[in-house]
């Protein structure tokens, strides 16, 4: 099977040696995407902030793959801080409105550039 990578200019670029997405088949698989904006500077220091640019930045990844959010059946969010899960939470549901992915959240020691949030996505294409 062959794989495509997914490029888009309204999504941060990567920050190292991996594609902002990667189609298999009727699959697309997200990096983990992290708060910063378009041009690659950070979102801004709240989580509510950076929860809803790291979404936007997964959803970008995802048009340009020829899908969307309403195709996602698998998110895994990081999070700097397990206090944080409310917010994170509540900002998620506003992306995910019906029929919600399976998703996993787990903290963690340190995320890159030290930010509050990552968020990586599993979505499939009609």
């Amino acid at each position: 099977m062959k794989q495509t990578v997914i490029s888009t200019t309204k999504a941060p670029a990567a920050i190292g040696p991996y594609s902002q997405g990667i189609e298999v088949g009727n699959w697309v698989f997200t990096s983990g995407q992290i708060p910063l904006t378009p041009e690659g500077n950070l979102a801004g220091p709240s989580i509510e902030e950076q929860v809803r640019q790291v979404l936007q930045n997964a959803e970008q990844i995802l048009l340009a793959a020829g899908t969307s959010l309403d195709n996602v059946v698998k998110t895994t969010v990081f999070l700097a801080d397990m206090n944080d899960f409310q917010i994170m939470n509540s900002i998620y549901a506003e992306f995910f409105t019906a029929e919600p992915p399976a998703r996993s959240a787990v903290q963690v020691t340190r995320l890159p550039k030290d930010v509050k949030v990552e968020v990586e996505m599993i979505a499939f294409k009609n």
